[in-house]
């Protein structure tokens, strides 16, 4: 058996004890040496002769799926599934999996650390002090602010509930949810609109797909409070960068902190630089506990499909190709 395992942190940690059980197997395991996601065209030539992938942020479009000749599934680490094209994958008989849940304490923890960081400046003062200087800032304390967090799954909230710790007023929209489901984790549901016309802070927490593309946009960014903060560790493509740096420029945000961006490695984007950003290179789900819990999740579903058993985390079964 052939697996490809392109998620960098793994390629990085080839001897990760959550990768033993396919080693027990003899399998042979092949890593990503790109050191970042690869590309459609890369994943379509790792792919020859593979028959199962434990899926990092790599493009697996239809595209790269074509020549996929041995292939059976598609272990994603991590919860989104939006690098996948699912339609594609059923086609040629490709299962799709997730680990739904693995990483919702990272990255809720890095929302978190994102609006600190935000509200204080902390990577300018941070900066300052070591460049020798002695940087006097004034930023603002999130206890008693009101948080809005969009999407309201695993790490939506457990965002919530470190907010409320915090002794921040928590909001939540989910268009997936019931308001009662939102209301009785201490939450107030509110329509979208409403959330971004009253919320302090804001941490984004959807999946990208065509409804949230462009999400918080210049009509939604200008409905925040003067003096908001946005945070997206969700996915780029949600925040409009364009219209989040306009914002910044204008006064209206005190902050924006980003972990994922429209295009990555974010060299255009209009964010990278700015005085008020905070930038970190969609890293959040990326601690030692998130990495084994994800890696398990993924080693389990490649097992399962040696067993002939149903994966958990299954997004899209496997059916017979065309």
């Amino acid at each position: 058996m052939r697996v490809l395992v392109t998620p960098t942190s793994l390629s990085a940690d080839r001897d990760h004890p959550a990768l033993a059980p396919l080693r027990d197997l003899d399998a042979e395991l092949v890593f990503n040496d790109a050191g970042r996601p690869l590309t459609s065209d890369e994943v379509a030539r790792a792919l020859i002769g593979v028959d199962a992938v434990i899926a990092g942020l790599d493009d697996f479009d239809a595209a790269a799926l074509a020549g996929a000749d041995r292939l059976r599934l598609i272990a994603r680490y991590g919860a989104g599934v939006d690098n996948v094209d699912l339609d594609a994958a059923q086609a040629r008989g490709v299962a799709v999996t997730r680990t739904a849940g693995a990483n919702a304490a990272a990255v809720a923890e890095m929302a978190i650390a994102l609006a600190f960081a935000a509200a204080r400046g902390i990577p300018i003062l941070d900066a300052g002090v070591r460049a020798g200087e002695w940087p006097r800032g004034r930023g603002i304390e999130l206890g008693g602010r009101s948080f809005g967090v969009l999407g309201f799954g695993a790490i939506g909230r457990h965002v919530a509930a470190l907010a409320r710790g915090l002794g921040m007023r928590v909001s939540a929209w989910d268009p997936l949810l019931p308001d009662a489901e939102m209301a009785a984790a201490g939450v107030a549901p509110r329509a979208l609109d409403d959330l971004c016309a009253t919320s302090d802070v804001v941490s984004v927490h959807v999946p990208l797909v065509p409804t949230t593309r462009h999400l918080l946009d210049a009509t939604r960014l200008a409905m925040l409070p003067p003096g908001a903060i946005v945070i997206n560790t969700a996915r780029g493509g949600i925040l409009d960068e364009e219209a989040a740096r306009a914002a910044l420029d204008a006064g209206r945000l005190h902050a924006v902190a980003v972990d994922v961006y429209e295009s990555e490695p974010p060299s255009a984007s209009p964010l990278i630089g700015h005085p008020r950003v905070v930038s970190t290179p969609h890293s959040a789900g990326h601690t030692a506990e998130a990495v084994t819990r994800m890696a398990e999740g993924t080693v389990a579903a490649v097992m399962a499909l040696v067993r002939g058993d149903e994966p958990e985390g299954l997004v899209s079964a496997r059916r017979a190709p065309r």
